[in-house]
């Protein structure tokens, strides 16, 4: 089976199938190529920026928290669909775990509670680029223990890898100067 291909006939997919596929396929963004992560990673950007416009570290936990618990059912759901493990088209896990990587700069930041307004390390395009690219490297090389992540059962594997690349690339963030 190639790349991206069904196990089943498009047109043999029932609608909520269709569905499924496309919010886990990043709503076409994964179908880009070259690098379907990538792109789904751009739509992660959005999420992210979607994210922080809540006032509420509670609330951008339950909204971070919410797209983890419904990425991994339609991940296991797009990977029996489309007949492969983990199949690159398959970005949502890259979607909900970009805004893991700049979590930490902002939720412990330690005036962050008294000025919600305030975004720290991601005031200008350095913070953003550099936590996109810390995210994409180690989501790409997947170092120990990143990989070792894939081997859980179905969406769990498919997302749980993705959100410690994230989480490592946040750390590494949160530890840049405050330019970064």
């Amino acid at each position: 089976m190639t790349e991206g291909e069904l196990s089943a006939p498009p047109s043999r997919l029932n609608g909520m199938d269709r569905c499924i596929l496309w919010v886990a396929e990043g709503f076409g963004s994964g179908r880009l190529k070259p690098g379907p992560g990538t792109w789904g990673s751009v739509v992660g950007l959005l999420w992210s920026w979607l994210l922080l416009a809540i006032d509420s570290p509670i609330g951008r936990s339950v909204g971070l928290i919410s797209a983890i618990a419904v990425a991994v059912p339609v991940c296991s759901k797009a990977e029996k669909l489309l007949g492969r493990e983990d199949p690159p088209s398959v970005v949502l896990d890259e979607i909900v775990a970009m805004p893991l990587a700049f979590a930490l700069p902002i939720w412990l930041h330690p005036g962050i509670l008294g000025d919600p307004g305030h975004i720290p390390k991601l005031h200008n395009c350095a913070g953003w680029v550099l936590g996109f690219l810390g995210f994409r490297l180690f989501d790409i090389f997947k170092p120990w223990p990143i990989a070792q992540l894939q081997c859980l059962p179905g969406g769990w594997g498919i997302v749980a890898d993705d959100l410690l690349a994230a989480f490592i690339a946040s750390l590494i963030l949160l530890a840049l100067p405050e330019w970064a």
